[in-house]
């Protein structure tokens, strides 16, 4: 850009004397370096300066600008001339910046519309000593504020989280969604490690931004599943994560400033398609099991089968117990005692094997969940709580069962109105307890396992 002026009509805007060079090349090259276009007026309306980016947007070069009077004649059409120099004139004598729009006409005849901010320069004196016009592109204008107004949707009114993550994985900026999702004040959650923040996860998460900065953005959302600190405890959620980098747009090489985190809280989406999942696996399985146990020809066999069905993905042992004698009737009040049928082995995995010809019954103490189940007349859950191994252990073989059972849920056996015993599916510490939807699913096998044991029944007689 040049600073080009008409000898002693524009002292004001820039030094006119040789030996101040210097600050007219500075001058020059701040001008030229700047991202909009900038052109300036003496008090006449006389063009004194008229930069690159001007230059850019309307063709014209600042030889062909400088020293004209306004744009007339050139830069706008001549019907608006005389109101674009009024409005860019009243400036001078106006407090602060003035913002207008104008449609300015090209040097190879076209036609753009620019959005303008013109403010007054004063002399040494202090008196308005021309103006300065700064002005860009409409459509460039409306992409900076769609970008600032968008911008401040996300951190104000997104319907999921935004986290702006710094370089050292902290974070820098998180909207409402996000402080809520974390338990946690927007400003509270500012430069703290994730790690207080997360209970459960937290490597991954940290994986994945890491990743995002050396290499960029995945091409697909992230489902991750975290455990957030609160203090009723930790709250376990399934987050879809995206992530995009954030690179310095000032910067000749892209330098990353940090990760732009969204994500939305999908645990109750996530959580029923597992049960669905789940629900269709074992709906299959009940299939499989009955026509597999159509195919026995021992009825008691049958049973077994469908024990051996219910089993996988369920449970790690199971064990059938039936009543010693005659099936108990309701009202009857008397002890129960059970006799093991089958059972699972207790070393290596394999189908479930017949048991207990001789007719001997279990030794389980009153109380125990088998029994309560029987008299009952329906299911019963029990575990072994928080409590170190050695004593988990020893809870497990007071019941008769395996030494690495945890959890146990037993159902009863019932056909033709009468109990005919109990079927037990065990799990280990690396399962999770039992819930009402196991119990529901072992009463469905606990049904079948019992019709199959009267019909056994039934054959002998």
């Amino acid at each position: 850009m040049s600073a080009s002026r008409r000898s002693g009509t524009t002292d004001e805007l820039g030094p006119d004397d040789p030996g101040e060079s210097g600050g007219s090349d500075l001058l020059a090259a701040l001008l030229d370096g700047m991202d909009a276009a900038l052109c300036a007026f003496d008090a006449d309306g006389v063009v004194t300066h008229w930069n690159r980016e001007a230059e850019r947007i309307l063709g014209w070069t600042t030889a062909e600008a400088v020293g004209r009077h306004g744009f007339a004649g050139w830069a706008v059409r001549s019907a608006d001339a005389e109101e674009v120099q009024e409005r860019l004139m009243s400036a001078m004598h106006a407090p602060g910046r003035q913002v207008h729009e104008f449609a300015l006409v090209t040097k190879d005849g076209g036609r753009v519309l620019v959005r303008t901010q013109s403010a007054a320069v004063r002399g040494p004196d202090g008196k308005p000593a021309g103006v300065y016009c700064a002005f860009s592109e409409v459509h460039a204008q409306i992409d900076l504020e769609r970008s600032i107004a968008l911008s401040e949707a996300l951190f104000e009114d997104a319907a999921w989280g935004v986290v702006l993550v710094d370089a050292d994985l902290r974070p820098a900026v998180v909207n409402g969604y996000a402080a809520r999702a974390l338990g946690i004040g927007r400003t509270s959650a500012l430069g703290r490690p994730l790690g207080e923040l997360l209970a459960q996860g937290v490597e991954e998460l940290e994986a994945a931004l890491t990743h995002v900065l050396a290499e960029g953005a995945p091409p697909a959302p992230a489902e991750l599943w975290v455990a957030v600190r609160a203090a009723e405890g930790d709250k376990r959620r399934c987050w879809r994560n995206g992530f995009l980098r954030l690179a310095s747009p000032l910067a000749e090489e892209p330098v990353p400033l940090g990760v732009g985190w969204l994500f939305q809280d999908v645990t109750e989406a996530k959580q029923g398609e597992q049960e669905a999942a789940l629900l269709r696996f074992r709906t299959n399985q009940l299939h499989r099991a009955a026509r597999a146990a159509a195919e026995c020809e021992d009825p008691g066999e049958g049973a077994v089968v469908h024990l051996d069905f219910a089993l996988a993905g369920f449970a790690d042992h199971a064990l059938i117990d039936r009543v010693a004698g005659p099936p108990r009737g309701e009202g009857d009040d008397t002890a129960a005692r059970l006799v093991r049928f089958a059972a699972t082995p207790a070393g290596a995995p394999g189908p479930s094997v017949l048991s207990g010809a001789a007719g001997l019954p279990v030794r389980y103490e009153v109380g125990h969940p088998a029994l309560s189940c029987v008299e009952r007349g329906g299911s019963v859950r029990a575990d072994a709580g928080a409590v170190p191994a050695e004593r988990a252990r020893e809870w497990a073989l007071e019941r008769q069962w395996p030494d690495d059972v945890v959890h146990a849920l037993c159902a009863v056996l019932r056909s033709r109105g009468r109990t005919l015993g109990a079927v037990t599916f065990l799990r280990g510490a690396g399962r999770s307890r039992f819930e009402r939807s196991d119990a529901a699913y072992a009463e469905d096998v606990a049904a079948r396992i019992a019709a199959a044991l009267d019909l056994a029944d039934a054959v002998r007689e």
